[in-house]
């Protein structure tokens, strides 16, 4: 759920509206091409929402010179129109904002929800503001930008020093879903993150890497945590062992990164064995209770997809922007 800080006033200034806001949301590497950024493109960004909306407050669309275009603003009600718009933008070199639906003066661009939506245009975006925010989201890190009245973006080291007023935009990086596990549910839910949004990494001892050559899945022999993964607050971790001896070294790691989801596979038994394999590796009580139960959010799934179906739907519910 992306949540609207309302403007604060005082004396002397005003406090841009901040907007959290998931990188899959907004097409920015469109703009990365080999080693120069693309000048051709205009970013299309949700600036408003009244009442009901199919997107969230800070998606975008990109749309080139030539009309092509990535990603989407609406179901598909209102698109060609801010394609049309764009290339107008991009032609002209002027930003500008677009109004739909209820107060919108485009009589014959409603939206089905009955709500309105605002567009704002912002041809050829500053490179350095691109740069900065591919860097930090490449790196991982949320990073800000922020629309300033005269519809140009800045980023935060641009915009020190100068009263922008306008909405920040606070870009999350895309959820990572590392899965440890051997069999079809780990397999599953390897092969149908990599269908979506989410970056997926796999290990598993299923894995030979002298006949497999799948991207992001790797052999994994244990015990240990392997060195070169690393945790931040949007990676999400699910492990898949029947044996679950395996398990304990990965928990203890897991529930001790800021991963927003650790979970396991295994029965109520199974949960409380390894709660206590955990406390005996001095793990502290809040850290061991971080674990997701139940693990996923079909009841009593048996089917390897219908585990890993449910699994990936509970990573999407925790990973959310409150």
């Amino acid at each position: 759920m992306n949540e609207l800080h309302r403007t604060e006033r005082t004396a002397q200034t005003e406090i841009p509206t901040t907007i959290q806001v998931c990188e899959t949301d907004v097409p920015l590497r469109v703009f990365a091409r080999d080693d120069a950024l693309r000048d051709d493109l205009c970013l299309a960004i949700v600036t408003g929402v009244e009442g009901p909306s199919y997107r969230p407050l800070g998606a975008a669309m990109v749309i080139s010179e030539t009309g092509h275009h990535w990603g989407t603003l609406s179901s598909g009600c209102i698109e060609d129109d801010v394609i049309l718009h764009a290339r107008g933008a991009l032609a002209s070199g002027q930003g500008k904002r677009l109004r739909y639906g209820r107060g919108s003066p485009f009589m014959d661009l409603q939206l089905p929800c009955g709500g309105g939506l605002d567009i704002t245009l912002i041809p050829r975006p500053e490179p350095l503001v691109i740069t900065d925010a591919l860097a930090g989201l490449s790196a991982r890190r949320p990073i800000r930008v922020t629309i300033t009245r005269d519809n140009r973006l800045v980023s935060g080291r641009l915009a020190r020093g100068a009263q922008t007023g306008g909405q920040t935009f606070e870009l999350h990086p895309r959820p990572r879903l590392v899965i440890f596990g051997k069999g079809p549910e780990a397999r599953a839910l390897f092969e149908m993150a990599n269908a979506t949004d989410i970056e997926a990494v796999l290990y598993s001892p299923d894995i030979n890497p002298e006949t497999e050559a799948t991207p992001q899945a790797y052999p994994f022999t244990g015990p240990g945590w392997p060195d070169t993964v690393k945790l931040d607050a949007r990676s999400a971790v699910a492990l898949f062992f029947h044996d679950h001896d395996k398990e304990p070294p990965l928990l203890a790691h897991a529930l001790s990164s800021p991963a927003f989801y650790v979970g396991a596979l295994g029965s109520a038994a199974a949960h409380a064995t390894r709660e206590r394999a955990l406390a005996a590796l001095d793990l502290p009580w809040e850290r061991i209770d971080r674990m997701v139960k139940p693990f996923g959010l079909v009841a009593h799934a048996r089917a390897p997809h219908a585990i890993a179906a449910g699994v990936l739907a509970q990573v999407f519910e925790y990973a959310k922007l409150d």
